[in-house]
């Protein structure tokens, strides 16, 4: 096989994914896999920084809808986050990948805080990369955090892992039989078209920073890798 096509990218991870079909919570099968997959794309010399949602555990959004406060409810899903991060950190230290997890809320016992520099440092010394607790402000997506953290560090794309669908479609395939899959999009088409492939925030700062967004479904092994070689 030929060399990958990205040497750094930014892997986005949905909290549901880590469920799998549980629906909340972290299924160890499920994050085992995830962990898997990512070692193999290291191991090929690929700079991996993953960031990873919180919605298994808890989402902002639902908190609001209830009567809370927005930003309390915002920092408890990235503190969601920090959990799921700290997860995925332990599945590939088992595997025998040196990982750091670094979070935009300091909370030195557990992770470090985020710092650009030392981000990239850890890439180039082929650590994987786990950025926790989002941006560190409420109101932002963890897709927004993706697409910042991947223009902060100069990744070449976002691989964006989806664990319902296996790419964008015009509609959602499981409540419309007629949507259709996309083979390829603008940014302005996504926007215009209000395709929930990420939040408009997110799309507007991959748009401005030209970086690529590659959708597919997490729940295949080797996806990542076969992602990585488009």
């Amino acid at each position: 096989m030929t060399d990958p096509k990205y040497k750094r990218v930014v892997l986005k991870l949905s909290g549901e994914a880590l469920a799998g079909d549980e629906g909340f919570g972290i299924k160890p099968t499920v994050i085992k896999s995830i962990a898997e997959q990512v070692k193999e794309i290291a191991e090929l010399g690929v700079e991996v920084a993953v960031v990873v949602g919180g919605g298994n555990i808890w989402r902002g959004k639902i908190g609001s809808e209830m009567g809370m406060d927005r930003a309390n409810a915002d920092y408890m899903g990235m503190l969601a986050t920090v959990m799921n991060s700290l997860a995925l950190q332990d599945s590939l230290e088992q595997l025998g990948i040196e990982t750091r997890v670094q979070t935009s809320i300091e909370m030195r016992q557990v992770a470090e805080p985020y710092i650009r520099r030392r981000a990239i440092r850890h890439l180039e010394k082929g650590r994987v990369v786990i950025f926790a607790a989002g941006t560190g402000n409420p109101y932002f997506s963890t897709d927004t955090t993706a697409a910042l953290r991947a223009a902060e560090i100069e990744a070449e794309v976002i691989l964006m892992a989806k664990n319902n669908v296996d790419g964008v479609y015009s509609a959602d395939p499981r409540i419309d039989k007629d949507a259709f899959k996309y083979d390829e999009l603008s940014y302005l088409d996504v926007l215009k078209n209000e395709l929930a492939v990420m939040d408009s925030t997110a799309s507007s700062l991959c748009m401005d920073n030209n970086i690529p967004l590659l959708v597919f479904s997490i729940m295949e092994d080797g996806n990542i890798k076969k992602s990585s070689y488009r």
